[in-house]
């Protein structure tokens, strides 16, 4: 599959579904009157001039290359503010995942510094802060970023900014969704550490079954009852991440919020990740072994306890 390459305006991008019936990025050029889609399984380069966002995707002998400088091609919130003293600035991303990972036969939860995947823009996905009650690592307690326990100046994307300059996605990326089509089957928005893929909550109701209809899909975490044991007290209100619990069949999704499922780009099936409405949003474990290109140290295969293994499919 040949790259398409192509320049795009500000907010001019919008995630489609090409003839084939895969995800695909619609691009409206400001410099030109042709509209271009690429198919976001194969080769592809975005350039856009107005927000600075640089991703090239390359395909080749089981591996998916992905470079980017980490800028997004929609608009954010201003940083620095009151609440994140860090500006954006350009990074170099150079990440090498495997095209057909292989699933491990357990979930392994992963912890700081570690990211979880990169969006087709080119911006990771980092669900986790470094932040803790009485901000004590050892407290046990770890600030859920969505909560209401500290404002880490997230904007609309709920996204903010590292001390290195690195914009990053906490939860879903409300200038990326928007650009999305809201009618069929999730499309394709990015990619995991492992290299599979991850979708919007839009699936099948029957994850095998293409013409079972579309659902929102459910986390299967919910809150746990009663008063903390220590730590800040209070009854769990998901201020923490401690303040949750995985619950096998309590949703559609295993302990690292995916599913075995067909998929417009995996017609044959394929695991994947969701982003959900609830807790956690963004995984907090891996399914597969995560690219070396990928890891941080001290993050993958760390972390809390994340449940029992995906249910056999």
């Amino acid at each position: 599959m040949g790259r398409r390459a192509f320049l795009i305006g500000s907010l001019g991008a919008a995630l489609t579904v090409t003839a084939a019936g895969t995800t695909g990025l619609l691009a409206r050029s400001a410099w030109a009157d042709e509209t271009t889609v690429l198919d976001a399984m194969g080769d592809y380069t975005i350039t856009d001039r107005s927000t600075g966002c640089q991703v090239t995707v390359t395909v080749r002998n089981g591996v998916r290359r992905i470079r980017a400088n980490g800028l997004p091609n929609h608009r954010t919130g201003q940083f620095a503010n009151a609440h994140n003293p860090n500006t954006i600035s350009s990074q170099s991303y150079d990440y090498r995942l495997p095209a057909h990972p292989k699933r491990s036969s357990t979930v392994t939860p992963y912890s700081l510094p570690q990211p979880f995947g990169i969006a087709l823009n080119g911006v990771i996905f980092d669900p986790l802060a470094a932040e803790w009650f009485n901000r004590d690592p050892s407290s046990g307690w770890t600030v859920n970023p969505l909560g209401g326990a500290m404002d880490l100046g997230l904007d609309a994307n709920e996204a903010h900014v590292q001390p290195n300059g690195a914009y990053h996605y906490h939860g879903i990326p409300q200038g990326l969704v928007a650009q999305l089509s809201h009618r069929r089957h999730s499309p394709l928005i990015g990619w995991a550490g492992d290299g599979f893929p991850i979708y919007l909550d839009r699936g099948h109701r029957k994850a095998r079954n293409a013409a079972s209809g579309i659902t929102r899909l459910r986390s299967s975490y919910r809150l746990k009852s009663g008063p903390r044991p220590g730590g800040p007290g209070g009854r769990y209100n998901g201020d923490y991440l401690e303040d949750y619990e995985y619950v096998a069949g309590l949703g559609d999704l295993d302990a690292a919020n995916g599913r075995y499922q067909v998929t417009p780009e995996y017609p044959r099936g394929t695991y994947a990740y969701i982003l959900t409405a609830a807790y956690p949003v963004i995984p907090h474990a891996f399914a597969a072994p995560v690219a070396t290109s990928f890891v941080r140290a001290g993050g993958a295969g760390g972390g809390r306890p994340g449940g029992p293994p995906p249910r056999p499919q």
